[in-house]
């Protein structure tokens, strides 16, 4: 059986020692984040997820939801409990306004702990992560009256919420969306036609669900340019909030899927359900937006922890499992075999994993970091350079986190060999539940061509010059650091491998948009690569210090400097390929007739 303990120790590491969090206690919602507090949410985060959420996983996994009719479909055993257990410990309202019955805590706890419930039951912790996802569309789009209405039960886990964009015949175009909204002359509309791949569309875990859903207006602009947002309740709600009639919305199927199986995803079909317009009409997308970055966060997230979770138990079973003999010679004369992890070659697929997970965990965390201090701020320089660095990195994360991290739980499997391949040890599941995050809320080969060519270009350049002249000024503030050079060395090269590449696509993409198009996936890995590699660099000067500083942890920060220095020596040397693949251009990829694929 899978088991999985919450890296607690890690995160606090990284938020109060690398990102010195309590420097932003003069900020709104900083100030409660004191570090009592962060350790107390973070300690009782861990003990619900390794107690409760982790042991419905596989069970979760195995028994899947059930569509019994229409509006009914059933959870897994023990799903509905454990969430009850999730709304009450005020998990979902952590950091949402007071005023809405939030706790008003960074947004930075709040990914923590998703990263925790993700890697204990990832099918489960998107029921509250979707809710989130739509609360925060709402509370930022949401006029008064609907904020008061919807929020608090949301917040508090009476409702749980939906996003409601793909249809049959349209997932990425979403100009081609069919779905429609009728005036019903008392400031509602009549919201008719077909959504699939809902995730948590319907379910027995809350007396309602809030649908936010991308229709077009009867009469609007074909496109993009005439798609509107509305608050499709499945239980119509009244004026003084309590439940109405059903809506007419009903679950026409649940999706059979390779994993997530404790999820229900719906084909959601509307039949002139009630609706009400979320923000302004024919600006939907720019609603909807708030929820897809929110969840594309969310689900780059997803990767890292099934990457974390099966890392764990691959970790685990190498330790113990007994097969062969050292290459160099007996390492435990006791036993009948050495156990596997004396292994190079296994050793390299661990460290692979966990040379990625910490970095990206730092990555995740100081993302989230600058979002809080961006939106707290009074500055406005400071909050434009938050947006700008959010917009950059975002498809970044969500690419390269849920690739790799797809690729490490593979990495884990193998190491249990064929105890991996069968289901009882539970790495097939993390394989299978890996692999969606790498698909939705925009498929990664979408978020590489969003960063090129869209993000890339914004205001001149400025966001990705930005991102150089951090990480310069970094180096050279420590690269005469002789403990420093291991990390700040190969930092420069990969830094100027990306900056060659953004060069070539500026002289070859402009007017040749295929060379952008071809290049951009490895670009986004690249990109990826170097930011990865300046977490480890700060990784490694906090470790340095906190070592010499004594303390006892020159065990633990020995560990850190060895796993950065592999991520440097093993892993980041790709970017000389991605370089490579990037400036060979679209000539040969695009000349082969399309009859003979």
């Amino acid at each position: 059986m899978p088991s999985y303990k919450a890296p607690v120790e890690d995160v606090l590491f990284l938020l109060r020692d690398v990102f010195q969090i309590d420097r932003y206690n003069n900020l709104p919602s900083f100030a409660d984040a004191t570090p009592d507090v962060i350790e107390a949410i973070l300690g009782e985060a861990a003990k619900l997820c390794e107690e409760v959420l982790q042991p419905l996983n596989l069970s979760g996994d195995r028994e899947g939801c059930v569509r019994q009719d229409e509006r009914h479909v059933t959870t897994p055993k023990g799903f509905k409990e454990a969430f009850k257990a999730y709304a009450e410990g005020g998990w979902i309202g952590l950091p949402v306004d007071p005023e809405y019955g939030g706790q008003g805590l960074p947004h930075t706890l709040a990914i923590a702990v998703n990263e925790f419930v993700a890697s204990a039951n990832m099918a489960f912790g998107m029921y509250p992560g979707l809710t989130s996802g739509a609360l925060a569309a709402l509370l930022v789009h949401g006029n008064e009256e609907q904020k008061q209405l919807f929020a608090p039960k949301m917040t508090e886990g009476r409702w749980c919420g939906t996003m409601n964009l793909t249809e049959p015949h349209c997932g990425t175009d979403l100009g081609l969306l069919k779905t429609k909204a009728v005036p019903s002359g008392d400031g509602s509309y009549a919201i008719t036609g077909q959504k699939i791949f809902i995730s948590a569309g319907e379910h027995d875990l809350t007396e309602n669900i809030i649908h936010l859903v991308l229709a077009r207006i009867e009469g609007a602009p074909t496109g993009v340019k005439g798609i509107s947002l509305f608050i499709v309740p499945k239980v119509n709600v009244n004026a003084d909030g309590s439940l109405g009639e059903p809506n007419g919305v009903t679950c026409g199927s649940i999706e059979h899927k390779m994993g997530i199986h404790g999820n229900s995803t719906c084909v959601l079909n509307y039949d002139g359900a009630k609706g009400y317009l979320l923000g302004e009409a024919n600006r939907g997308l720019n609603a909807m937006f708030v929820m897809m970055n929110h969840a594309r966060l969310g689900v780059s997230v997803q990767g890292l922890a099934q990457s974390e979770v099966a890392y764990q138990n691959a970790a685990a079973y190498a330790k113990d499992r007994l097969q062969g003999r050292s290459i160099s010679g007996v390492k435990s004369p006791d036993k009948a075999a050495d156990p596997i992890i004396v292994h190079p070659d296994i050793r390299r697929n661990l460290l692979e994993i966990k040379a990625f997970n910490e970095a990206a965990r730092a990555l995740v965390l100081w993302t989230a970091m600058r979002s809080d201090i961006g939106h707290h701020s009074d500055d406005l320089k400071t909050s434009a350079a938050a947006e700008d660095y959010l917009g950059l990195i975002t498809p970044v994360l969500k690419g390269v986190l849920t690739d790799v991290g797809f690729d490490n739980t593979v990495k884990a499997q193998q190491v249990l060999g064929g105890h991996g391949y069968v289901g009882e040890w539970g790495m097939e599941q993390f394989v299978r539940d890996a692999r969606i995050a790498m698909i939705y809320e925009g498929a990664n080969g979408i978020q590489a061509l969003d960063l090129v060519g869209r993000k890339l270009p914004k205001d001149g350049g400025r966001a990705i010059m930005t991102f150089f002249n951090e990480v310069t000024q970094f180096a050279k503030e420590n690269e005469s650091d002789e403990s420093m050079k291991p990390y700040i060395a190969p930092l420069q090269k990969a830094a100027g491998h990306l900056q060659q590449a953004t060069m070539w696509f500026m002289q070859n993409g402009m007017g040749k948009p295929d060379n952008a198009g071809a290049g951009s996936y490895d670009y986004m890995h690249l990109f990826g690569l170097v930011a990865l590699a300046y977490m480890w660099a700060q990784i490694a000067k906090t470790a340095i210090a906190k070592k010499s500083a004594g303390n006892g942890v020159a065990e633990k920060m020995d560990a850190k400097l060895t796993t950065g220095k592999f991520f440097m020596e093993r892993m980041l040397p790709e970017s000389s390929v991605r370089l490579a693949r990037i400036t060979s251009g679209a000539d040969t990829m695009m000349s082969l007739p399309a009859d003979m694929f």
